[in-house]
């Protein structure tokens, strides 16, 4: 049975970090696209970042302040988040794409706000 298991979310003031990750079992992040997506309230899921053996690709919306990274061995993906804003709260869900079957998190909120 496939789990992913998000953490490190919480509230933050706006220019702070957050390091989220995300831990898998009964299904192995490398070779399969690898994303972290986010929710806000009213809104629909948006891509934030994905992984694929060694490239990145980003939202325009994070780039140069998100950076996602993975590491086989402990079958985690990483999203470090710096220069957060305000408009960078929302829920966020860790994503694998084997060969078209889609498999989600539980999602994990991050709130910016002072």
């Amino acid at each position: 049975q496939v789990q992913l298991v998000e953490s490190g979310g919480g509230l933050v003031q706006p220019g702070g970090s957050l390091r989220l990750s995300c831990t898998a079992s009964g299904i192995r992040f490398s070779p399969f696209v690898t994303g972290w997506y986010r929710q806000a309230p009213g809104k629909q899921r948006e891509l934030v970042a994905t992984i694929t053996g060694g490239s990145t690709n980003y939202a325009d919306s994070v780039k140069g302040r998100f950076t996602i990274s993975r590491d086989n061995a402990k079958n985690t993906v990483y999203l470090q988040m710096n220069s957060l804003k305000p408009e960078d709260t929302a829920v966020y869900y860790c994503n694998i794409d084997k060969l078209g079957s889609q498999y989600w998190g539980q999602g994990t909120q991050v709130t910016v706000s002072s």
